[in-house]
């Protein structure tokens, strides 16, 4: 029934019946079928899109729903691999703009290197007046000066733009702040783009984060010499207080933001859609409180319900889930206290759950030696949140749920992709934004899956 009716309808469905409520976010996504035709308007949501605007940010109006570039929709390559589907991003961009949305996020390392050359193709089509356009430095790992300038420059000629709305530090945390001061000091590229940002070519300069508590105060303390106009950080109703593989929470990073007035992005408002893929009787009970909103919605009513809070980056691959987020922002319908702490109970309900806290950006792929580590995660994570992750042969459902974990494992993750070919080289780790130690949780189901082979559980 899934893949003849839309996510909404279906998860209306779901409200009806606890039953029904059960199976919406089971299941790793899919591309959701659409029942009328995607390029049409949306009446009700036109015009009502919900904007924020800061003092510090001048007559900049933001569109509280921002649109993240990292998972644009693509099509397999005749010559191996997969490209850009760029009609269909067109039609997003189209759809976004025409509804309200304004700010669209990219960087020169999203989707193996083609997001920002997509994205600049898809937005010269409109008025340069109307959209925000943000990027970031992406030297991970090259971060000479010779090799940072020429990416920043490659940015200006991939999206098409004479200037650069937001730009932003990427990823700052990984390596502590010698990493930072490798990759941004000691070349003088933040000089470079303090100057930059006094010229105009870049209009808003921030960071974005992941990392520890002790960088993130680091950062902050530049604060008033460097003037970081925004800051992007990871936040979500799970993550507010009870952060899982990490020890600072976003409740202290946007407080500490809120403190001293920066502006805040939002990244990982579904945790890469994990927020969507739960338990059945979190589901249900989601759908108990609020049978006519989508799972999504709350997770961005959660996001956008703080006042400091400039825009929520979303990854929506599908028109399905752009309509969906542009209706919960239009207009946003802030969470009351009560809903609040509704979502911080269940927020411990799911962290009981023994998923691994993969949001499938794919910072750590390619590996090396060809596994496709978070189809692998992503699968297991799947299984939990089904119940099909069996303790031992004299469960009760033992036959159903070794059988759903194997033949869905072997679905999922090509034979030469999967666990059993890691060898523990370690590349993945530092890629990591969520801190995984992906060799350790990869050689763990691998375990378990041959036990379930051999039957020895």
């Amino acid at each position: 029934m899934r893949k003849n009716i839309n996510r909404r309808d279906f998860l209306k469905l779901a409200g009806a019946a606890a039953s029904g409520a059960a199976l919406a976010a089971c299941g790793q996504q899919e591309k959701p079928a659409a029942t009328a035709p995607t390029s049409a308007s949306d009446p009700e949501a036109v015009g009502k899109m919900t904007y924020r605007s800061f003092p510090s940010l001048g007559e900049d109006k933001v569109s509280i729903l921002g649109y993240g570039c990292m998972r644009w929709p693509t099509v397999k390559n005749p010559e191996g691999g997969n490209v850009i589907d760029q009609e269909a991003v067109n039609r997003l961009v189209d759809y976004a703009l025409e509804h309200g949305v304004n700010l669209f996020d990219t960087s020169p390392v999203y989707v193996q290197g083609q997001s920002e050359k997509a994205t600049g193709i898809a937005l010269k089509r409109h008025p340069r007046s109307s959209y925000y356009v943000s990027t970031k430095l992406s030297n991970f790992t090259n971060y000479t000066r010779e090799n940072s300038l020429t990416m920043y420059y490659n940015s200006f000629k991939n999206l098409q733009v004479d200037y650069i709305d937001y730009y932003l530090l990427h990823s700052i945390g990984g390596g502590g702040m010698k990493h930072f001061r490798e990759r941004y000091v000691d070349n003088g590229m933040l000089d470079f783009l303090m100057k930059e940002r006094e010229a105009g070519r870049i209009r808003r300069l921030g960071w974005s984060f992941h990392g520890s508590k002790e960088v993130f105060d680091a950062m902050l303390a530049l604060h008033e010499e460097v003037h970081w106009d925004f800051v992007l950080i990871q936040m979500n109703y799970l993550d507010w207080k009870i952060p899982k593989g990490s020890s600072i929470s976003a409740e202290y990073l946007y407080t500490e933001l809120e403190k001293r007035n920066i502006p805040v992005l939002i990244m990982e408002p579904l945790l890469g859609g994990r927020l969507t893929r739960l338990p059945d009787h979190v589901v249900a009970r989601l759908k108990q409180q609020d049978p006519e909103s989508s799972v999504a919605s709350w997770a961005f009513r959660f996001a956008g319900s703080h006042r400091n809070v400039l825009s929520v980056l979303s990854g929506m691959t599908y028109m399905e889930h752009l309509q969906d987020n542009i209706r919960t922002y239009s207009p946003l319908r802030p969470l009351t206290a009560e809903e609040k702490n509704f979502l911080y109970e269940t927020a411990a309900i799911i962290n009981s759950y023994p998923t691994v806290p993969c949001n499938d950006c794919k910072y750590c792929m390619p590996c090396p030696y060809g596994l496709d580590i978070p189809a692998v995660l992503l699968h297991y994570n799947k299984c939990v949140n089904e119940g099909n992750i069996p303790q031992s042969r004299q469960d009760e459902n033992y036959r159903k749920a070794r059988r759903a974990f194997l033949v869905g494992y072997n679905r999922a993750v090509e034979k030469l992709r999967q666990a059993d070919h890691c060898v523990g080289c370690r590349q993945c780790v530092e890629h990591c934004p969520q801190d995984i130690d992906i060799p350790k949780e990869l050689q763990r189901i691998d375990t378990f899956i041959e036990k379930l082979k051999q039957e020895t559980l």
